[in-house]
């Protein structure tokens, strides 16, 4: 990289200062929040100091044919988004993260990826923007695609700096700032367990289908459904207040699956799929109820087994908004590029995943999610609350660039490229036919799916 540019990270109360792609490389954890795996990360710059701006990220995809058009988008999406923000960026930085597969090494990663970082100057300089430094981080080591150096950026790569040594480290460690582990780790969080207790719960969910397809073809039976789910997830949040644990432990993670029965997850997971039956539980967003409720929703995510997986994208957006609201914003953009992955078309996730990406403050939907504490009948996602729905639907009609797969861009968070999911193949499909059997039903009741909670 050229040492003149040094990129500046400020905050409020301190400003630090990188010099080299070594600093730049050990800082991408610290701006991220947890470390990137398999991903495109974009880092706007602004100011002739380089100070950091918007940040943007998306699984790297696994066909080259599709690296030119995510390319375009990537750059598009940054440029212009920043711009509608606030000024244009004034230069980028692009980071290429994955580890080898196999007998791969990490200089291979770094050549098979070389034309990837290539499309990606080629789409930032076309917008005026040029690339300042693109970095691939790989095996614990980092390449620059723009130094031609071999002084300071030699052919076999640059070990990373050791945990907590460098200068960001010891900013963040300053300031509080943690790293979460891999995105890969944070991601299994949500994730179905394999086994016979995954066959288990797909047995009980579609037990639990059966029963309710016949109860919500009528209003009245629609709103005991209603209120018999949020009646039982308060139960089960109550059940998890009253065992707290220490987040991000794994072990704390199966102490919660065991305080939840198969029947019970089933039951609330398919009661979720109506919006307003959402919208009424999205109002444990804060205070004592936050840190148990998004310990539920994790739990109900983990049981979205077989071909129940898209049911998922309603607890996971109920995890990612819970975690925006108590301020978790790497959290957030994890479960609801989760969620997005699962239904690339569920409204609610994309409304809050675009609201966290343009900075918008949550303080806008929490306001409408408390004014109908008191009426528990009717839903306030953004679509349904008139302040919230102005300024998300707003933004997201602004711009809105083409998606050359089924997911979009993450700003600064965890969405990847991934077709839209149903039963893996060569498994049984358990479960399909009571799954449609809602689907029908719900169709002719008004709703718009199964899945209603769009």
């Amino acid at each position: 990289m050229n040492k003149h540019h040094d990129l500046t990270g400020s905050s409020p109360d301190q400003q630090i200062t990188l010099r080299g792609p070594g600093e730049l490389a050990d800082a991408l954890p610290y701006m991220m929040g947890f470390h990137p795996t398999d991903s495109i990360v974009l880092v706007a710059l602004h100011g002739s100091s380089g100070r950091f701006g918007g940040r943007l990220r998306l699984g790297i995809p696994r066909s080259p044919r599709e690296w030119e058009p995510v390319a375009a988008q990537l750059a598009e999406c940054l440029i212009r988004g920043s711009g509608r923000r606030g000024p244009r960026p004034d230069g980028i930085v692009v980071f290429l993260c994955q580890d080898p597969v196999g007998d791969e090494t990490g200089d291979r990663v770094m050549e098979r990826l070389r034309p990837l970082a290539q499309r990606l100057r080629t789409a930032c300089g076309g917008l005026d923007v040029p690339v300042y430094e693109a970095l691939c981080i790989s095996d614990g080591r980092f390449w620059s695609y723009c130094c031609p150096d071999a002084r300071c950026c030699p052919p076999d790569g640059t070990p990373l700096a050791l945990p907590g040594t460098s200068v960001m480290a010891a900013a963040a460690a300053y300031a509080g700032v943690r790293v979460r582990g891999s995105l890969r780790d944070m991601e299994r969080r949500f994730a179905p367990r394999p086994g016979p207790a995954a066959e288990d719960q797909v047995r009980a969910l579609d037990a639990a289908g059966a029963v309710l397809t016949f109860r919500i073809l009528d209003a009245q039976g629609r709103q005991e459904v209603a209120d018999e789910t949020v009646a039982l997830a308060r139960l089960l949040l109550e059940r998890m207040a009253a065992a707290p644990r220490a987040d991000g432990d794994p072990a704390a993670d199966a102490e919660d699956d065991r305080l939840v029965s198969d029947d019970e997850a089933a039951e609330v997971i398919l009661g979720l799929q109506d919006r307003e039956t959402r919208d009424r539980a999205a109002q444990w967003m804060e205070g004592q109820e936050a840190a148990p409720a998004l310990r539920l929703w994790r739990v109900l995510s983990r049981r979205c087994a077989g071909p129940y997986t898209e049911h998922a994208a309603a607890t996971l957006t109920l995890a990612g908004w819970v975690s925006w609201s108590v301020g978790d914003e790497p959290g957030a953009r994890v479960a609801l590029g989760l969620a997005l992955r699962a239904d690339p078309e569920y409204v609610f996730a994309r409304l809050l995943h675009q609201a966290c990406n343009e900075g918008l403050d949550p303080e806008t939907v929490r306001r409408c999610l408390r004014s109908q504490r008191d009426v528990p009948s009717q839903g306030a996602s953004p679509a349904a609350c008139p302040e919230a729905h102005r300024t998300l639907a707003a933004r997201r009609r602004r711009g809105r660039p083409a998606r050359p797969s089924a997911a979009g861009p993450d700003q600064a968070g965890s969405h990847r490229t991934h077709p839209r999911s149903g039963a893996a193949p060569g498994r049984p499909r358990h479960g399909t036919a009571a799954a449609r059997a809602r689907t029908r039903a719900a169709r002719r009741s008004g709703q718009r799916g199964a899945r209603s909670g769009r």
